[in-house]
């Protein structure tokens, strides 16, 4: 297997590479042409994150059985790449899902670490509550691409009362480049400065929603040392269902 820019394998906590389950891949084809090209930049490990939303109610059991599929057929295709458990909720449905269901739903079914997708405009009262209620219940909330709200955009310090609260926070790797939303990268990279990010990840749909990958996003932090614990040591950990490490600088500090 290819090692990334930085001469490590990295973890992608977010991705829809199975196949037919939501906006991402639509086929098998499209699952493996993912796999293949994350394989190609360096990445060891894949998240399935379907949605489980109102557009996309994924249960459990769904994920579960297409990620038995794509493990098969990646291992019968000779496909370096490891396919975890995983989903991407919606906060709308939060309480609606029976407690045992989120435990499989939660990131590498420890019943730990939980992607939350965050709100694309607005900041609800339900965000706060719910991150408190989860953190009470002893799963820690993943928050999925907040750069990409307004709300962020505007006042990127607005999250650390989230993080002091125990929330992780994920940025898509889109977002660093700046090519389709200058707002979202300069959020991206003041949470980098602020220390307020935890993970990067790809957010990978498939060809059709084309985005720049991990590759590219490792390239754009210039920072080895920073580049290894958001995708390699955080990741590492959630997946462990262990404490992540601390990081005590931001960006270039």
């Amino acid at each position: 297997m290819r090692k990334g820019h930085y001469g490590f394998r990295v973890i992608d906590l977010h991705t829809h590479v199975l196949p037919g389950i939501d906006d991402g891949a639509r086929s098998l084809d499209d699952s493996r042409a993912l796999a293949r090209e994350a394989a190609a930049t360096g990445v060891s490990v894949l998240a399935a994150t379907p949605h489980v939303r109102g557009d996309f109610p994924t249960t459990a059991e769904m994920m579960e059985g297409a990620v038995a599929e794509v493990r098969a057929d990646f291992a019968e295709q000779g496909i370096p790449v490891e396919v975890v458990h995983g989903a991407e909720i919606d906060l709308s449905l939060l309480w609606a899902i029976p407690p045992q269901e989120l435990h499989r739903l939660t990131l590498a079914q420890t019943g730990r670490y939980l992607l939350l997708e965050f709100p694309y405009r607005g900041w609800p009262l339900a965000l706060d509550s719910a991150v408190m209620r989860l953190i009470e219940l002893g799963v820690t909330p993943l928050l999925a691409h907040p750069e990409r709200n307004p709300e962020v955009q505007d006042r990127p310090d607005r999250l650390r009362r989230l993080v002091d609260a125990g929330a992780l926070v994920q940025v898509t790797a889109a977002s660093l480049d700046g090519v389709r939303d200058r707002a979202a990268q300069g959020a991206a990279y003041r949470l980098l400065e602020l220390g307020l990010v935890h993970v990067l990840a790809s957010d990978a749909h498939g060809a059709h929603i084309s985005r720049p990958g991990m590759g590219d996003a490792v390239r754009s932090l210039g920072d080895p040392e920073l580049a290894r614990y958001l995708t390699v040591e955080v990741p590492e950990a959630i997946l462990a269902g262990d404490p992540v490490p601390a990081r005590q600088v931001g960006l270039g500090a």
